[in-house]
């Protein structure tokens, strides 16, 4: 019989000291990251804010007709891309300039004295993202609401997103019991919680550090999607390898486009979505969107319209489904399902990648 001896309480001591000790490294380590982009987002934002002050005392003291001040936006956006890159959109470029007409300095500073840049810094507590919502909301009285509630309850930029969407203001002045939604408001969703690295690697954030935005946070689906890609570029002369994880804006929303390519043959784009659940409407939904915006900002004048491939790559039944509906010429649609893969063959290749990707996995550990 084997001997086994039970650990002595020097060696639990010692092992629960441990376990202390690397709690306070891990909770230390945490604070500093969580602190980290705290400091980049207030320097952020006062930047933004100082931009937005120039731009509008540029336009005539503020007072400036609405189709110059148009061309200025662009006109400012072209040439700081040019000199520092992405982050300097127009629709940015405008946001800079709301940022000051909506916080002016009559409204956050009480006197001249205090227009330092570290005062400055003070009346803009919340992350940029925040603020980015926050001048969604048209309504001033709104507006204020929102901000005073986040900085009470300690909201994250979701959380702000959800009560904004959900019209929690409007909610809130309609109830008779006040305080009890304001309560009920404090409490934050499993999925409002934004952890040290999101807020780090967060697009805004990243576009102000000058950093590319080509990371993954799932093994399993980077891997897929390289592996996506090599098979595509495989079949043959017509796919044209155009970009991976490549980021698009609609409103004031982030969303990324897994694999884009062209088509030589049908002339068109070809946006491909992979999902590691199960498909539902809404990743069809989120399919069109893409491709309106493809259409939109990214084909050119003699292209076709771009096409949408989803690949649900579910453990247990791998799915492909082109998105075809937003091509009005039946004709066309059909030459793209003869040019295009077949979607059995798609997903004989996800079934089989995943098999061969998990197996190596389990090696590994």
């Amino acid at each position: 019989m084997v001997d086994r001896k039970k650990p002595s309480q020097k060696q639990s001591a010692s092992a629960t000291g441990y376990d202390v000790m690397l709690s306070g490294v891990v909770e230390l380590l945490e604070q500093a990251r969580r602190t980290s982009a705290r400091a980049v987002n207030t320097i952020m934002t006062v930047t933004y804010w100082e931009i937005g002050r120039r731009i509008v005392e540029y336009e005539q003291g503020g007072e400036t007709r609405a189709e110059y001040g148009s061309t200025l936006i662009k006109r400012v956006s072209s040439d700081l891309t040019a000199r520092f890159g992405r982050g300097f959109s127009p629709v940015n470029v405008s946001q800079m300039r709301k940022l000051y007409q909506y916080w002016p300095p009559e409204q956050i500073f009480q006197t001249p004295s205090e227009k330092s840049d570290d005062s400055i810094a003070a009346k803009f507590p919340l992350p940029w993202s925040c603020y980015v919502q926050l001048m969604s909301v048209e309504n001033p009285e709104a507006r204020a609401f929102y901000e005073a509630e986040a900085l009470r309850g300690g909201w994250k930029v979701r959380q702000l997103d959800r009560q904004i969407s959900t019209l929690f203001y409007e909610r809130t002045a309609l109830s008779r019991n006040k305080a009890a939604m304001l309560k009920k408001g404090e409490k934050a969703l499993p999925g409002d919680i934004v952890t040290p690295e999101e807020e780090l690697k967060d697009p805004l954030v990243l576009e102000f550090l000058g950093l590319k935005d080509e990371y993954s946070e799932n093994d399993l689906e980077e891997a897929l999607i390289l592996h996506l890609e090599s098979f595509l570029l495989e079949l043959g002369g017509d796919f044209t390898f155009v970009g991976r994880q490549r980021r698009l804006r609609i409103g004031d929303s982030w969303y990324r486009v897994d694999l884009l390519f062209f088509h030589r043959r049908l002339r068109c784009l070809v946006v491909i979505d992979l999902k590691l659940g199960k498909f539902t409407h809404a990743d069809a939904g989120q399919m069109h969107m893409y491709l309106n915006y493809a259409r939109e900002h990214w084909t050119h004048p003699e292209e076709n319209p771009p096409v949408g491939l989803i690949l649900c790559a579910l453990k247990d039944h791998a799915l492909a489904h082109y998105a075809l509906e937003n091509l009005t010429n039946k004709v066309l649609a059909a030459e793209y399902k003869m040019a295009l893969p077949d979607e059995k063959a798609l997903v004989a290749e996800i079934d089989k990648t995943r098999a061969i990707l998990e197996k190596q996995h389990r090696g590994k550990s």
